[in-house]
């Protein structure tokens, strides 16, 4: 029997990681659980489907695409999350292909309740493997410039 909608089932294997993911769930009133380990995450999945599924690329001897193969099993499957801190973009675009969508560890902290609450289109469409621009300094007329500039 699937939960109700909003629930969450994070599986990460750092606690203080997944503990900084859950954080924001709970805080909005998110029913989430918490695993530590691909057993424990693999029984929670087929005794209590949740809506979302958030996943760590990386899960030791698993990783992440066997609990978005698992959960597709379910004719409600949820809506998948994988992420990492180590990308492999080819494990990457895996998930991406299963239909789940990507996020850097860092950046899923704040961004978690969004793919739990917000809309989204119906497959990933970013391209992990690309630079972020965010991340690279571009130049660009600021106040601080214009020391340099005027030399």
């Amino acid at each position: 029997m699937p939960r109700t909608v909003g629930s969450v089932l994070i599986v990460e294997p750092d606690a203080r990681v997944g503990r900084k993911l859950r954080a924001p769930c709970v805080e909005t009133g998110i029913h989430t659980v918490l695993c530590a380990d691909f057993e424990s995450a693999r029984a929670e999945l087929e005794h209590h489907p949740p809506h979302v599924l958030v996943t760590n690329l990386r899960l030791e001897a698993y990783n992440g695409l066997h609990l978005v193969l698992l959960s597709q099993m379910n004719a409600f499957g949820p809506r998948c999350v994988v992420h990492t801190n180590r990308p492999d973009f080819l494990l990457i675009r895996e998930a991406v292909t299963m239909g789940a969508f990507f996020e850097r560890t860092e950046r899923l902290i704040y961004s978690i309740v969004g793919y739990v609450w917000g809309p989204l289109p119906a497959e990933e469409r970013r391209q992990p493997e690309r630079v972020d621009r965010r991340t690279s300094f571009r130049g660009g007329r600021r106040a601080s410039d214009n020391l340099d500039l005027a030399s």
